[in-house]
């Protein structure tokens, strides 16, 4: 099954599937200090944004991510990127992740926007059995964001991942499945459209 990209959204925020163009549109904010800390990829260069990109492009091209550029209409600016990805058509599961927004639009509920678009489309649309997001153990403030979206953590993957400066970090792995996403919807998500 071939997964579409469409736009998701609401009054607050667009996302709009990323396209190679979008590289120059990234730089300005890709290149914020830390503002990947807890991620294994490197965006620190044109050059390894341009890697970066290209890798999610081939992603795309093989169904295994939908990416996209993220717009906050509130202040009429792009803001970062975030993806779908390890998408498992045959089991029907999918990561949400790779999330990377501007310093400026941190903390203004914008993620929270967005999750719900995401998980909207995944379990609505999509008609898929699970959501998982895999987050730096160290990352308490992701941590609490996915738990505040209803995500339940159902693991740690201890070390299991090299970052760019030699430590192994240890992974929290957080689920939401299709049948919590009702309530999920009614009650975290209450008033949103």
């Amino acid at each position: 099954m071939t997964i579409t990209s469409s736009i998701l959204e609401n009054n607050i925020v667009q996302l709009i599937p990323l396209e190679e163009k979008h590289t120059n549109v990234l730089a300005s904010i890709a290149f914020e200090k830390d503002l990947i800390l807890y991620s294994p990829s490197d965006i620190s260069s044109t050059e390894k944004l341009q890697k970066y990109i290209n890798q999610v492009m081939h992603d795309k091209e093989i169904n295994t991510a939908i990416p996209y550029l993220i717009f906050d209409k509130r202040i009429q600016q792009y803001i970062g990127s975030t993806r779908f990805g390890l998408i498992n058509n045959k089991n029907k599961t999918l990561h949400i992740g790779w999330t990377w927004i501007s310093k400026k639009s941190q903390g203004t509920g914008i993620n929270k926007q967005m999750k719900f678009l995401m998980l909207q489309y995944a379990f609505e649309v999509l008609h898929f059995e699970k959501v998982d997001f895999r987050i730096d153990e160290r990352n308490i403030r992701s941590r609490k964001a996915v738990e505040k979206i209803g995500g339940i953590l159902e693991g740690i993957l201890r070390k299991d991942t090299l970052m760019l400066d030699g430590f192994r970090r240890s992974t929290c792995c957080y689920g939401i499945l299709k049948e919590e996403w009702i309530k999920i919807k009614q009650t975290t998500f209450k008033g949103f459209i």
